[in-house]
Order: C-alpha cells, then sequence, then structure tokens
C-alpha cells in the first residue's frame, strides 16, 4: 500500500457538509478506480445529511479530506430477506428506507483516499460508527461487503471455501480481511449484490457488529423505575473473630457493619464463612459434632434478622456461611438476603476433609447463579473455589461476579483460595470477591486460629489493573473493603478482549456440564 510521505500536523474527523461536496467527489472516483459510477450525486449527498447528518462524516488529514463514511438507520429484518441488494436496501438509491426507529446502522459507503491507506483511518471511522451504534442504543452495525479477488478463486471454489480460506490466512482478500479485524462477522453470504461488481464473481458478504450494550426498549409502567446498575459497589467485611456474650451481642456487630456500608452505599455486603462461629463457645465442654449442630441452631434466627437489615438498609446481604441441620445431615449454608424481600439459599458443594471427620458435614447438590438488580452473580465457599469446574458452570450461566466468603486459618490455607480465587476471575472474566475473618476464638475447638486478606479480583487485560487485583484489605486486621466494579468492561472484555477465554474454548473438543439428579 501506499502511504502518504507528506507531514502529518493534524487527524480530524468531522461531520460531513455539503461545501464538502466537490472534495468529496474526487476522494470518491479515486477510491474506487475499477468501479463504474463510482461516487454519489451532490443529491444523494444531501438526502443523506437531510435524513441522517451525524451518519455522514469525513477524516481529514492537514485540513484534506482522506476519507469518508456514509450511513443510514434500518431495520435489521429488511436485511435478511431475500434478494437483499445494495439497489433495494438503499431504496433504488434514495435513502427512503431510512427509519430513525429502526434498530441497525447500515453502511453505505466507507472509503480511503489511496495515498491515505496503511495510516488505520479506516478503523477510526468504524470507531466512530462502533460509538454512535451504543449511543443511539442500536443492535448493530451491518453492511455489504465486497470480495474482491474472488474472481481469482471462482472456478475452484464457491464463496464458502473461499470465505473459509480468507479466515484461514490461505488466501489474502485485503477487503474481507480488513473488515474482520476491525471485529465485523460474516452473517450471510449475497449474490448480485452490487451491479457489474466482477471482481468478486457477482457476490459479496453480510457483515455484522453486534452492540453488546444493546438493550431492548421495555414498556414500563409510570410507577416502575429500572434500577439495574452497571458500576455495582461491593463491600467485603473482614471479620474479628471474637467472644460474644449471646446472639444479640453479635448481631449488635453485624448491624454496625450493614450501617458503614451502606452509608457508602454499598449495592452488596458480604460476610465470611463461618462468622458466627464464636457462639460455639457456650458449647465448648461438648464433643465438635455437638457443638456445630448446636451452632446450627442460630442459623434461622439470623437468616431472618439479616433479611430484614438487608430491606431495611437498602443493601443485598451474602450472609457468608452457617450451619444447618436438614433431615439429619450437616451442610454448609448461607443465604443471599436481597434488598427488596427476597432470600435466596446456597450451599458448600465440597466441604473440606476437616469438615467431614470432625464435624461429618455434607456436601450440597445444587449449583446455580442468582439474578440480582446488580446482574447476575454466583456464590462458592471457601474450598468450592478451587474446584474449577464450578466457576465454569456458574459463567456459562452468565455470572458477572463471584462471591467467596471463606474461613482459613494458616497462611497456606488462605493462598490456596486467594489463588484461585485470582485463576477463577481470569478465565471466567468476571470480578471475584473473596472474604475472610481474622484473629483468635481460643474458646472455641477447631477454630482457633484465622487468616485473612479480602480482596477483589478482576480479569487481566487493559481495562482492567495489570495485576488482576481491584482492591485488598490489610492482612490480618478488622476492616471494611469498599469498591467499585464495572460491569461494562466485561462485557467489552468478552467480545473484544486481547484475549477471550471464554469465547476461545474448543467446544468441539472439551466441555464441562451439570449431571441432571
Amino acid at each position: 500500500m501506499e502511504k502518504t510521505e507528506q507531514k502529518i500536523e493534524n487527524i480530524e474527523l468531522q461531520f460531513l457538509q455539503l461545501e464538502d461536496y466537490a472534495e468529496l467527489k474526487q476522494v470518491m472516483i479515486t477510491s474506487y478506480p475499477t468501479i463504474v459510477d463510482n461516487y454519489w450525486e451532490k443529491k444523494h449527498i444531501r438526502k443523506l445529511l437531510n435524513i441522517f447528518p451525524e451518519g455522514q462524516v469525513v477524516i481529514k488529514v492537514n485540513g484534506e479530506i482522506a476519507g469518508g463514511a456514509l450511513s443510514f438507520i434500518t431495520n435489521e429484518e429488511r436485511l435478511y430477506k431475500r434478494g437483499h441488494t445494495y439497489q433495494k436496501i438503499t431504496d433504488d438509491y434514495t435513502f427512503s428506507s431510512h427509519d430513525i426507529n429502526g434498530d441497525v446502522l447500515y453502511g453505505i459507503d466507507l472509503f480511503i483516499k489511496p495515498e491515505f491507506r496503511g495510516l488505520r483511518l479506516g478503523r477510526r471511522l468504524y470507531d466512530y460508527r462502533k460509538d454512535l451504534c451504543e449511543k443511539l442504543n442500536l443492535k448493530a452495525i451491518m453492511f455489504g461487503g465486497r470480495i474482491p479477488y474472488y474472481h481469482k478463486y471462482a472456478k475452484d471454489m464457491t464463496p464458502k471455501e473461499y470465505i473459509q480460506n480468507v479466515k484461514l490466512k490461505e488466501i489474502h482478500d485485503p477487503v474481507l480481511n480488513f473488515q474482520l479485524s476491525n471485529d465485523f462477522h460474516i452473517a450471510k453470504v449475497l449474490r448480485n449484490y452490487l451491479p457489474d461488481d466482477e471482481d468478486s464473481g457477482n457476490y459479496a458478504v453480510l457483515l455484522e457488529w453486534r452492540n453488546i450494550y444493546f438493550e431492548e426498549p421495555e414498556e414500563e409502567s409510570e410507577t416502575t423505575v429500572n434500577t439495574t446498575k452497571s458500576v455495582v459497589r461491593l463491600g467485603l467485611v473482614q471479620w474479628q473473630m471474637r467472644l460474644y456474650k449471646d446472639m444479640d451481642g453479635l448481631m449488635d456487630q453485624v448491624n454496625y457493619f450493614l450501617n458503614t456500608v451502606s452509608s457508602y452505599r454499598c449495592d452488596f455486603c458480604v460476610f465470611p464463612e463461618f462468622f458466627n462461629a464464636p457462639l460455639m463457645a457456650d458449647y465448648n465442654e461438648l464433643d465438635e459434632p455437638d457443638a456445630i449442630r448446636k451452632l446450627a441452631e442460630y442459623t434461622e434466627p439470623i437468616k431472618n434478622r439479616l433479611a430484614e437489615l438487608a430491606i431495611s438498609y437498602n443493601i443485598n446481604i451474602i450472609t457468608g456461611s452457617m450451619p444447618e441441620v436438614v433431615d439429619g445431615l450437616l451442610y454448609n449454608v448461607g443465604f443471599l438476603c436481597h434488598r427488596e424481600g427476597r432470600v435466596d439459599k446456597y450451599v458448600k458443594i465440597h466441604p473440606t476433609p476437616d469438615e467431614v471427620k470432625v464435624w461429618g458435614m455434607q456436601g450440597g447438590n445444587e449449583i446455580r447463579t442468582f439474578d440480582t438488580d446488580c446482574g447476575r452473580v454466583g456464590i462458592l465457599i471457601c474450598y468450592d473455589v478451587e474446584f474449577p469446574e464450578l466457576s465454569r458452570l456458574l459463567a456459562e450461566e452468565g455470572m458477572d461476579i463471584l462471591f467467596v466468603p471463606f474461613l482459613t486459618d494458616t497462611q497456606n490455607g488462605y493462598a490456596r483460595v486467594r489463588n484461585c480465587s485470582q485463576a477463577r476471575a481470569i478465565e471466567n472474566e468476571c470480578y471475584v470477591a473473596i472474604a475472610g475473618s481474622v484473629g483468635n476464638i481460643p474458646k472455641v475447638h477447631n477454630m482457633d486460629i484465622q487468616f485473612a486478606q479480602s480482596t477483589v479480583f478482576t480479569p487481566c487485560d487493559f481495562a482492567f489493573p495489570t495485576n488482576g487485583i481491584k482492591a485488598e484489605a490489610t492482612p490480618n486486621t478488622e476492616m471494611i473493603l469498599v469498591v467499585d466494579a464495572d460491569i461494562n468492561l466485561l462485557r467489552e472484555l468478552n467480545n473484544h478482549g486481547s484475549v477471550r477465554n471464554l469465547n476461545d474454548r474448543r467446544k468441539d473438543l472439551y466441555k464441562v456440564e451439570l449431571i441432571k439428579r
């Protein structure tokens, strides 16, 4: 490709003006030397500027038009009808098909003057279209794309085979390669799209870029307000283990933390695993299995109190975990108390060997995500996060944030939870928030010492911290960690990240699936 040798002092994207037409015409003629009738007449440009001015832009280098992009709005369903041609979609080049209430930004034209190619000006024009698509809340950008090298291979392969070879880099098609490199995907092969396009063998491809931020318009009642949030504030309680006189004393401390976290307008408050363990001090003369079952008697009243506090403090509460006896069997359970009143339950799937040996703990059988007013979340208790299959199943259900209440006594135990949690954030492209307990409770058997550093992990890409750590508490110190998690960054990562761990899985080779019981 030829590049301009003049010194570039200024590159500027501008809205197209009708007085630019004479210069614009020459740029179009120069850009399409092999195509007959390769420019739009002034009446066409005037019409576009009248009906959709923000869709018509030019890019200028040192004040000279180097390229441009023209577009209008239409409805996606029209694009898949049989006989989709350039002439039909533009309504015989009148653009009467423009529909301000449509759902797709349709690209009419995009061109770069030959001497300015190689400066990635086309990418700038596409980036503008993507921003416009998001701003207008449209589903996608779509357009018909030429495959100008196909005529060289038409005798030996179908358009489908040609496209596959271009994708595999076995054939170089500069036009199609450019579209694919800008995150456009082929939706359909079009026949006779452009008249007399012999270079493309009279074929074209319908290309699309989906707007991941698109939201379907909803008919809301006058009394209903959409409260779904894109930036979610997390409050992690790094809980100090201390002795309490009774359950009311423990709940006073819980109430203090909730009052503090809610004053920072947090959306979630997260407590650690077995945060209520100090209440076992009254049963220290019992064997460990009997003592933990006495502790389980507090679970229902604590859950009910927390459900009331979630409403009064307007905050979603991850209750950490508590023991629960169901049909004579002991489980490690927790609750998601929604601020609008609902209560969901989650159960530890993998009790640790110590929980099984000392307490006779059983593992749960349900793996699920939870829908909240702040997106879809998953909750795994401590040891569960060390099994990557669980979080992958949750990611398959669209999890944005994984909460991990934990309790670890030693630093190496904490390191297992921490390192596995950080891995889960990277491989599942989600936030992972871990909250644990600190301090000692010498009068409770099997719960003598605790070590924790509560942390919020992120994926590792440009929009996130380079080390994948959003924030972390001071080790072994009672405190609150308040962190904002931007869900929109996850959407962008899922589709346009440097690597895409979820999208790039070889589902043709392996899969993780839940066994239906």
